[in-house]
């Protein structure tokens, strides 16, 4: 019993040290948080298309919002495949950061 004791107390000094280990090294990585937003802004996926009737979770609106939107700038860049509209991931992140912030300004 004694020996289990000896080992508990040599083990759990050393968790504590290789825990502190690993959490300051992963707080190294947190001081640039910017490369966090930047993943956000990946371009692999510029190529994928996006459902009409997904446009509304992409730009982070309601469905009704979405609809209006649409409705109102005929010119977001779309294509259409067999009658359904697809609106290219990278295109319309480009659309809502430069022409539609741009025309928003204008009214």
């Amino acid at each position: 019993m004694e020996f289990f004791q000896e080992i508990e107390f040599i083990l759990l000094p050393l968790a504590i040290v290789i825990a502190g280990y690993l959490i300051g090294d992963g707080l190294k990585n947190f001081q640039n948080s910017d490369s966090i937003f930047d993943a956000l802004e990946d371009d692999d996926d510029d190529h994928e298309l996006i459902k009409e009737s997904d446009v509304h979770y992409f730009i982070g609106i309601s469905k009704e919002d979405a609809k209006s939107l649409i409705k109102e700038y005929p010119n977001i860049p779309h294509t259409t495949i067999n009658g359904n509209v697809y609106y290219p991931k990278g295109k319309l992140r480009e659309w809502l950061r430069e022409d539609y912030m741009f025309k928003k300004e204008e009214k």
